[in-house]
């Protein structure tokens, strides 16, 4: 019987679990919300996955490596890994969760080149276009759709939180568009995650991972900003999952006699 391998990556919002086999192959996969107690959504899917060796990336990994005495690996090194897996020929990585931001860029080897990181603010993150969203009254899953859908974008001044949903809710005060207002908030987000990417890479194509890969309007908005393809994965969310698993398989393969 074939070893197998998972990777676990516990986000803020979502816990995702990706089991390959000792081809790198992926056979299985699961994702749940991480809700108010991660550790006992994380043992539900792991209780029910069959592997042989597991390692956990996120930021509730070293909740993870307490608990279930697993070995762990950061989200640098877990999404670039999985983006390589995926795109063999990307150089260049960013991936937007619900709490931070990262842009990375790989040797031609695959690993870890440069890379910078926003985690001191919501600005630039899931969580901030999650509220955002809600003080427009849209839904999440509808908040990029419903922004490329605007004539034009209002100009957002302030990134910081607090100040962004005062602006907005003036805004709405005064009649402005919602969609408009949404168009504006994207761009706001693009600016600074595009200063980023630039700061570790300048040419060729990108990949996006986390949760805000599924947002249309960012991809749409990024590829324009940067006039550079954007590649997302079937799923992007599991990217990390998968680098996690990969790298449980990469060290075991590294262990062997």
């Amino acid at each position: 019987m074939s070893i197998r391998f998972a990777g676990i990556d516990i986000g803020s919002r979502t816990i995702e679990l990706v089991v390959v086999d000792e081809a790198g192959k992926i056979v299985d996969s699961v994702q749940t919300d991480t809700g108010f107690d991660p550790m006992t959504q994380a043992r539900n899917l792991i209780d029910g996955m069959a592997y042989d060796r597991i390692m956990a990336t996120g930021y509730g990994r070293s909740l993870f490596e307490i608990s279930f005495e697993a070995a762990t690996v950061t989200e640098i090194k877990a999404h670039a890994r999985g983006a390589r897996a995926l795109f063999p020929e990307i150089r260049t990585v960013i991936d937007i969760g619900g709490q931070d931001s990262k842009a990375i860029t790989l040797f031609d080897t695959g690993k870890v080149k440069k890379f910078e990181m926003n985690d001191r603010c919501a600005a630039g993150t899931g969580k901030f276009l999650e509220i955002m969203a809600r003080t427009l009254r849209f839904g999440i899953e509808d908040f990029g759709q419903e922004a490329l859908l605007a004539d034009r974008e209002l100009s957002i001044s302030s990134m910081c939180t607090v100040f962004a949903e005062s602006e907005v809710t003036s805004l709405i005060a005064k009649g402005e568009s919602r969609r408009e207002i949404a168009r504006g908030l994207h761009a706001s987000v693009i600016r600074r995650v595009a200063g980023m990417i630039n700061r570790v890479s300048s040419q060729g194509d990108i990949v996006f991972t986390g949760g805000v890969a599924k947002n249309p309007c960012m991809q749409t908005l990024l590829e324009a900003k940067l006039c550079r393809t954007i590649r997302i994965p079937d799923d992007p969310q599991r990217v990390g999952a998968l680098g996690a698993a990969l790298l449980a398989r990469d060290q075991s393969t590294a262990d062997t006699p």
